[in-house]
């Protein structure tokens, strides 16, 4: 015994119990996240490229600069930063203007995150606050679509890419047809909801479909966050009950009227539903943390992002409903915690 008082650190969620620290976990995801960038990268070329850089290291210099206003630790080191950057980045379309991806990434960071206390504290996923602020600040330019795999990709930029500050971006529609025949500037949501036109399943496992930098091959996003899971770093029953929930609920519409609403198939493997699932919804700081609260919470976000679809004025409705998911975390996580042993009801 020496006499001296054991030492109890107390840190904000996501609580490990396993002997790895925060900063492992992020770095894992980072690697995960590695694949789907370069991905991107090789599906757009130089300006997904700068897009990724731009939004991460705005997102990087604010985590910086909020620790030195607060006069606290240099946490940059944890990669939560890095994480937020690099999935903000992949929910761009490529031919978005690098300010506006700056503006994004402060806003992730700052409004998302340092406004509520920083990593552990934040209600909501960070990346998507920025994704929202900018999505409502410059509602042109992140509905502006480019094709993949343009010949020119790796030797030149997209036209809007190196837009100047409170400039308007230059219509690129002719560019863009110019770049790839047949080019109809619309997303697979937007050809199925305006048109009724579906894209194939084998373009859609294989991201060869308009889209944000990150709605690449939904095999690759899913070999991604297999990776995670088995590294134990990823809870699997979230992206297992949003995609279950989201194909159920598909099913159901599908079945009342085949003739208006597409199959399951195609809701799971459109649009940013499969990245929003592994690497969104599974934030540690923003979902539930008991075993019927994870199922819970899941299957709201799937319910949600197939009614925004169907019923709303926007074509990608993944977004807000992880957003709406995240609000509804602590309430999940009240209601749904276990019986104490021996007790009445359950734990207070």
């Amino acid at each position: 015994m020496t006499g001296k008082s054991p030492r109890i650190e107390l840190r904000a969620a996501p609580h490990v119990k396993r002997p790895v620290g925060v900063e492992t976990i992020m770095r894992n995801v980072v690697l995960a996240l590695l694949p789907i960038a370069a991905f991107s990268v090789w599906q757009y070329g130089l300006s997904a490229l700068a897009l990724l850089v731009t939004a991460t290291l705005a997102c990087l210099a604010t985590e910086r600069w909020v620790n030195r206003l607060a006069g606290g630790p240099n946490t940059l080191s944890d990669w939560s930063a890095t994480i937020t950057g690099l999935l903000l980045g992949l929910t761009l379309p490529p031919s978005f203007p690098l300010w506006m991806a700056a503006v994004a990434g402060f806003a992730a960071i700052a409004l998302g995150k340092a406004l509520f206390g920083g990593l552990g504290h934040n209600v909501f996923n960070p990346a998507l606050v920025g994704r929202a602020f900018v999505q409502a600040a410059f509602p042109v330019s992140i509905t502006t679509w480019v094709p993949a795999y343009a010949p020119d990709r790796f030797t030149s930029f997209i036209p809007t890419t190196f837009t100047l500050p409170f400039m308007t971006p230059p219509d690129i529609s002719a560019w863009a047809k110019a770049a790839v025949d047949g080019f109809t500037g619309a997303t697979p949501l937007a050809r199925w909801k305006f048109e009724n036109l579906l894209a194939t399943p084998a373009d859609l496992l294989s991201g060869a479909v308009t889209a944000s930098a990150g709605e690449t091959s939904a095999l690759l996003i899913l070999a991604c966050g297999l990776y995670l899971a088995a590294r134990r770093f990823l809870d699997w029953r979230i992206p297992v009950a949003v995609l279950g929930a989201a194909a159920l609920t598909a099913w159901a519409f599908q079945f009342a009227g085949p003739e208006r609403y597409p199959d399951p198939a195609f809701v799971l493997l459109s649009g940013g539903l499969m990245l929003g699932a592994v690497f969104m919804a599974t934030d540690m700081a923003t979902s539930p943390v008991t075993p019927k609260g994870v199922w819970i919470y899941g299957a709201t976000i799937g319910v949600l992002t197939v009614m925004i679809r169907y019923f709303g004025g926007l074509t990608e409705g993944v977004m807000y409903a992880i957003l709406i998911g995240n609000a509804l975390a602590p309430l999940i996580d009240q209601y749904t915690q276990p019986r104490v042993f021996g007790a009445r009801g359950r734990r207070a």
